[in-house]
């Protein structure tokens, strides 16, 4: 019998199709892609991460430089600022992330802020049959998601009103009413002074989350942190020392951060 999740893939899947999805993701997120690496991510031999690959090509979603390394194509889009520092912060980050998804048994995401919204970097599952699915690649609200709040609490209160009030957000959606905003400063001031911000169900239905900003070396933030739950597990979780125990591996996560610089 198959795992039930929160997330639930489609009933049928096409896995050609997601495998070519999940490498436009690693090159939009990543900035650059080599063969043995996009077969090692997908779990396939060389020669069908090539042939994915070459599609992407000759689409315009990648192109190959004469070291044969893969990049994002025109039709991918912009992607964040620092797209080598996304890819260099999920490398550190993966293996902190799996120790703590061991540590509690749920879904851990890494994310970074890129405008309103949030990007997920990585995603590490917990082996419970009911729990939250692979988010690698999303794109949510910043304000919305537990991980963007954390982030968003850290920066400059006058930036957070520009950011969300401007006419880019309004154009995406990302706005948030002029009536609704002096709520949402309190949440982030809130936020700043616990240092973890939580989202209720805010994303989706059925799911809670704790998020915690991560800094580099200089004390700048640089992304966050997240541990995602079904609703019922999450006050259990919580009084279990939840944020203790996502403080610690942020601390240590900031250590190898901090000897990686950008």
């Amino acid at each position: 019998m198959q795992n039930q999740r929160i997330q639930k893939k489609p009933m049928y899947p096409i896995e050609a199709v997601d495998n070519a999805l999940r490498l436009l993701q690693l090159l939009r997120d990543g900035g650059s892609l080599r063969l043995k690496d996009a077969a090692a991510e997908l779990s396939v031999a060389p020669s069908t991460a090539h042939r994915l690959l070459a599609m992407l090509v000759y689409r315009g979603f990648a192109v190959q430089d004469e070291s044969r390394v893969y990049y994002p194509g025109a039709a991918v889009g912009a992607g964040p600022s620092g797209l080598g520092w996304a890819r260099l912060l999920r490398t550190v980050a993966q293996p902190h992330l799996e120790l703590l998804s061991t540590k509690i048994n749920e879904t851990v995401n890494l994310m970074v802020r890129v405008g309103t919204n949030v990007r997920f970097l990585s995603t590490v599952e917990g082996t419970n049959a009911l729990r939250v699915g692979d988010r690698q690649g999303s794109v949510m609200p910043a304000y919305k998601a537990s991980g963007g709040k954390a982030i968003l609490a850290e920066l400059d209160p006058e930036m957070v009103r520009k950011l969300f009030g401007s006419g880019t957000a309004e154009i995406s959606g990302d706005s948030i009413p002029s009536q609704d905003y002096p709520a949402f400063a309190r949440e982030l001031e809130l936020v700043r002074q616990r240092g973890f911000a939580a989202n209720f169900e805010g994303t989706e239905e059925g799911i809670s989350a704790l998020g915690m900003a991560l800094h580099n070396g200089k004390g700048e933030v640089v992304g966050a942190l997240s541990v995602a739950t079904p609703v019922a597990r999450f006050r259990p979780l919580f009084d279990r020392d939840l944020v203790p125990i996502m403080a610690e591996t942020r601390r240590q996560l900031e250590i190898d951060i901090a000897a990686n610089p950008a």
